[in-house]
């Protein structure tokens, strides 16, 4: 028998905060005189907050001083957090409960290890805070994906070697940093973008009803 434990990303994996992000820069962006479109937000996933302003400000060419990047910072998030105290648990993306069920009835534990400072926030307001056993967010790390600090922290938190621990990730930058932690990754959403995962599903409702249990026996 196996012992393993599972990591979860947060954003485009349990639910889908990307939209509230990309509203929150589309108006950032909008403040400082130029447009940003859906394709460009996809350059800010899995990415830090600092990283992804310094990203948006790229595409615009528009320089700031570092007080001025802090005050954008803050804002932005202000933005994002009126989005997030209005989600429920109708958000939780589709098969990301079924899925922690199984865990749960397998004995298997999961973690949270996610770019997000506003992690815990968000599973309260989903109703999913006490499911998971710990949580590894950007409050927790100094160093953001595709570096694996949040993936081994998280194993630390599970009590296993990252050779045990399964992470889902729906980023570029997140699989990198499974892969980097020697974890066993599985891609979540376009399988081409996510080609460097060792497994990859549109969604959650796609994992087959015995791939955990099959795992736990050594099939996989």
């Amino acid at each position: 028998m196996n012992k393993i434990g599972v990591i979860f990303d947060l954003d485009g994996v349990i639910v889908d905060t990307a939209k509230y992000h990309f509203l929150a820069w589309k108006d950032l962006a909008g403040q400082l005189g130029f447009e940003f479109s859906e394709a460009q937000n996809e350059l800010l996933k899995g990415v830090s907050r600092v990283r992804s302003l310094e990203i948006l400000l790229g595409i615009g060419k528009v320089e700031l001083t570092k007080a001025q990047k802090q005050e954008y910072l803050i804002s932005k998030n202000e933005h994002y957090l009126e989005y997030i105290h209005k989600m429920g648990p109708e958000e939780i993306l589709p098969g990301a409960i079924e899925l922690l069920d199984k865990l749960d009835e397998l004995g298997i534990k999961y973690v949270l290890g996610s770019a997000s400072k506003n992690a815990p926030l968000i599973l309260k307001q989903v109703n999913l805070l006490s499911r998971f056993s710990g949580i590894v967010d950007g409050n927790s790390v100094s160093t953001a994906k595709p570096d694996p600090e949040v993936f081994l922290i998280g194993a630390q938190k599970l009590n296993l070697k990252p050779e045990q621990c399964v992470v889902f990730e729906d980023a570029i930058a997140g699989v990198e940093a499974a892969n980097r932690a020697a974890m066993l990754s599985i891609g979540i959403g376009d399988k081409i973008t996510l080609k460097e995962a060792d497994f990859n599903f549109n969604n959650l409702t796609e994992i087959p009803e015995n791939f955990f249990s099959e795992m736990v026996l050594g099939k996989i």
